[in-house]
């Protein structure tokens, strides 16, 4: 019983932050952000909420879908429900840079939608079933809009735009999945988001980050120097999943497996019994990047507030390249950290990138959160008439200065090898020479 009790009162605890939360963001709207003149392009996503109910408190069927969100959350199924957040897997593509990558339902603005919210509604009907209307839902307001930059932030993509809507109803249609868009949907509870047991990193292929600034052998060579980025992340335990059998994955062709050249080897499986390849291993899911941005600004505004403890700079796996960042940019990181503190203690939040990319230099009142790959807030509590990405302040000028962190990573590299070479050199002289004067003797 006393069991029961503590989880009831910890759900309740939980539920409670995440009204308090969403009441704030309905009252508090994120400014709009145009970006730069010649960044036109812009995309939404969809942070949508869900209470799943208890089996000790059931819902009312017969109860009407609440119109606001103090009504929602003064429902008794409610108060011992447990909140979710809904992610979508996408399918594997070819060419598309999201492949395969955790995110949000969301998606690219078209020129029919009225605004960024009615493209995110959208782009969540398309893409996974779900009617984000009156009926369904209440649309709580916006997270902080973002400049997407690449090339270590140095080229915007797109004005991102994460919209925040609650789930009204306790018997949600079934979704349905778009094969060629969704892999899969994911239920994650927002107390495993909380869970710091569930931070992780995530490694990225360098090769990939130079795609578009590097080519042929130059990309090659950078990639096997650098070794590959680490970037922090969140292992999501999903409460409820659903899988789309028509949408290509990864393992696609794990089965085909194609027949050894070599004669001999051919002979050899002639001879053998016949084995079927072993399954494909399940993969777990990892929430990095972009869309962790997203989510962490989100998290920013529940207890206990630490994020930013969790978090973790982007680096690379290479251990000497590793050291060199990390002394180039301990200055950097100890002037943000003392930043940060500041405003947490006098005011408002500050403005903020996020991990991946740096900002985009825009004149102040046109100044927004730049991110590429996206990484856990700072933590701060629900104060001030403004919230803006607490990562972004931690990440405006990091790049640049992990960039020039690497070039001295590779020129003490050169240095290294040359002085060997000189050693050897010098080395092999010397026992040249003893040795033509030990032939004259």
């Amino acid at each position: 019983m006393s069991s029961t009790a503590s989880e009831d009162s910890s759900n309740t605890d939980l539920i409670e932050n995440v009204h308090n939360t969403l009441v704030w963001l309905k009252n508090n709207p994120c400014p709009y952000v145009a970006g730069p003149e010649s960044l036109k392009k812009r995309a939404s996503v969809a942070l949508i909420v869900r209470v799943q109910p208890s089996y000790a408190h059931p819902p009312d069927k017969a109860a009407a879908p609440a119109d606001s969100i103090d009504s929602f959350f003064a429902q008794d199924w409610v108060k011992y429900g447990e909140p979710e957040v809904l992610f979508i897997k996408r399918a594997a593509r070819k060419g598309d840079r999201w492949t395969s990558h955790v995110a949000l339902p969301g998606g690219r603005r078209d020129p029919e939608d009225k605004d960024d919210q009615h493209a995110a509604i959208r782009e969540a009907a398309e893409e996974v079933g779900i009617e984000l209307s009156e009926n369904t839902c209440i649309a709580v307001g916006n997270l902080p809009q973002r400049i997407v930059t690449t090339s270590w932030g140095r080229v915007p993509l797109m004005v991102l735009c994460p919209y925040v809507f609650l789930v009204t109803r306790h018997d949600l249609p079934p979704l349905r999945l778009q094969p060629t868009e969704v892999a899969s949907t994911h239920w994650v509870p927002i107390r495993s988001l909380l869970d710091p047991g569930q931070r992780t990193v995530h490694t990225e292929d360098v090769s990939n980050r130079l795609a578009n600034q590097e080519t042929g052998i130059k990309k090659w060579a950078l990639a096997g120097m650098l070794g590959k980025m680490e970037f922090s992340a969140i292992q999501l335990l999903p409460a409820e999943s659903l899988y789309c059998h028509e949408s290509p994955t990864d393992d696609s062709n794990h089965h085909k497996i194609a027949p050894p050249r070599n004669i001999l080897q051919r002979l050899l499986n002639f001879a053998r019994s016949p084995m079927l390849p072993p399954p494909p291993q399940n993969r777990p899911l990892i929430l990095w990047g972009l869309t962790l941005g997203v989510v962490a600004d989100f998290l920013d505004l529940l207890p206990p507030h630490n994020a930013l403890e969790l978090w973790t700079y982007p680096t690379f796996t290479m251990p000497d390249v590793r050291l060199v960042i990390w002394l180039t940019t301990y200055r950097f990181r100890e002037t943000k950290r003392l930043q940060l503190e500041s405003e947490n203690h006098s005011g408002p939040p500050a403005a903020a990138v996020e991990e991946g990319l740096d900002a985009v230099s825009l004149p102040d009142n046109k100044r927004g959160s730049d991110v590429g790959m996206g990484g856990l807030g700072s933590g701060r509590s629900l104060r001030g008439q403004s919230f803006e990405s607490a990562v972004g302040t931690m990440l405006e000028g990091y790049y640049a200065c992990m960039r020039r962190g690497v070039t001295y990573a590779l020129l003490c590299r050169l240095l290294g090898v040359g002085t060997i070479a000189a050693l050897l050199w010098f080395r092999r002289r010397s026992l040249s020479m003893a040795l033509a004067r030990f032939k004259r003797l």
